[in-house]
């Protein structure tokens, strides 16, 4: 379900030029509506995660995917300025409250000290929305003019159309709690819900509840500004990565450039794994975090200051192993402070507030490229906002509350790491 969201966010970066040659879009317009999608997405995100919370992970969910899907689609028809900007705020309309909705949802399955190597697990959907997407949206782009179809609308046609059908799947799939898997034996679903149970008493009593007091609540807000720093890294990088590598290697967007975009996200799936099992052993979220996250604007930088396209490669490595891998870690601590509606509000706030980085990111690129009149002055912003970020990851400290741990001689006490 994450590699479809993820790649229709972001599939207009492999139809960028096409995309704009047929339809005479500039490249400030392009930035716009790239980054439009995320007010929409933050407008609706906390509602929507609400919503999910009071009517099941299940249904939501595959409701989310259902009608992204066909407005992402719809994308094939956007041929003037206002149809592009009005689909992608209406995709991110549509999408919002996935991704928080299944962080939040996480927490109804996974202890918190198992929790930042499988966030890191559902993490892997980014980048291989690149690996996969990348190669699988410059072939459905070298389609231009079969049956008499632009290859940029296939391009949106056939991704689009495959969330809708996964969201179909989903709702036959997903199960909302433990207590509703028949999969899951009687001795594993009671010991998971007592500890969870445990894990959600210690939340509720050091943080906000309600959804007024948690709107309000500065670690909730603090949490968003940090977020927000990290989908500027994010999205800076994943909307212009197809052109910049198209132009380290002289060519065309196509399937070769597809196949080298992917390896800065290979890069990125074994740092997610690595990071989050080093996280959950350790149990330092704070300074893994700091870190990862600092390597990434490192990155970015190193990818405009390298002489070589192989180094430019290896600067682009650094950067998406970097910005991807520290999210699994950094979702922890919301997960670890938040419960309830509370907890569907705060996270969802953040993703909300955060996801407008996504909006700023494309547009204080355009700015910066077109006000020092260079192609680079942009990615030298992101990267000093992505170290900003890091550093305020290393400030957080004060708000993680300790958790009680389950007490000994409990069935979670007695239960062992394969059946967690």
């Amino acid at each position: 379900m994450y590699v479809l969201a993820f790649l229709d966010r972001v599939n207009i970066g492999f139809a960028k030029e096409a995309f704009q040659a047929d339809t005479g879009l500039s490249d400030a317009a392009y930035a716009f509506g790239a980054g439009v999608f995320f007010i929409g997405y933050a407008l609706v995100e906390v509602p929507s995660n609400l919503a999910l919370h009071r009517f099941g992970a299940r249904r939501w969910l595959a409701r989310i995917m259902i009608t992204w899907g066909l407005i992402s689609a719809a994308m094939a028809f956007a041929h003037t300025e206002t149809v592009f900007y009005l689909l992608r705020f209406l995709l991110g309309v549509a999408e919002a409250g996935f991704f928080p909705g299944v962080i939040l949802y996480l927490t109804y399955w996974v202890p918190e000290r198992h929790r930042a190597r499988v966030n890191g697990l559902f993490y892997f959907g980014a980048p291989l929305a690149f690996i996969f997407g990348g190669p699988v949206s410059g072939a459905l782009l070298e389609l231009d003019g079969v049956a008499g179809i632009i290859g940029w609308q296939w391009m949106f046609l056939v991704e689009g159309l495959a969330a809708s059908v996964v969201g179909v799947w989903a709702l036959r799939y997903l199960d909302d709690r433990p207590r509703d898997a028949r999969w899951l034996p009687a001795d594993q679903r009671d010991a998971l819900e007592t500890e969870l149970a445990a894990e959600e008493r210690g939340s509720r009593a050091h943080g906000p509840s309600g959804v007024l007091a948690t709107l309000r609540s500065p670690r909730v807000l603090y949490l968003a500004l940090i977020y927000l720093l990290i989908q500027m890294s994010v999205y800076g990088v994943s909307f212009y990565l197809p052109t910049q590598v198209a132009e380290l290697l002289g060519t065309e967007v196509g399937v070769a450039v597809g196949v080298v975009t992917a390896i800065p996200w290979l890069c990125a799936i074994a740092a997610s794994f690595g990071i989050g099992r080093l996280s959950d052993r350790t149990g330092d979220r704070r300074r893994i975090a700091a870190v990862t996250l600092a390597v990434a604007g490192l990155g970015i930088a190193g990818s405009v200051v390298a002489g070589t396209p192989a180094l430019a490669m290896v600067g682009l490595c650094f950067a998406a192993a970097g910005f991807i891998a520290v999210q699994p870690v950094f979702w922890t601590l919301p997960a670890g402070i938040l419960v309830g509606t509370a907890a569907a509000t705060g996270i969802g706030m953040v993703n909300a507030l955060g996801s407008l980085g996504g909006f700023i990111a494309p547009n204080i690129k355009q700015a910066a490229d077109t006000g020092f009149g260079s192609g680079q002055a942009g990615l030298y912003v992101l990267a000093v906002t992505t170290l900003v970020g890091a550093v305020l990851i290393w400030t957080t400290k004060w708000l993680r509350p300790a958790t009680p741990a389950p007490a000994a001689g409990t069935p979670v006490a007695r239960t062992n790491k394969e059946n967690a």
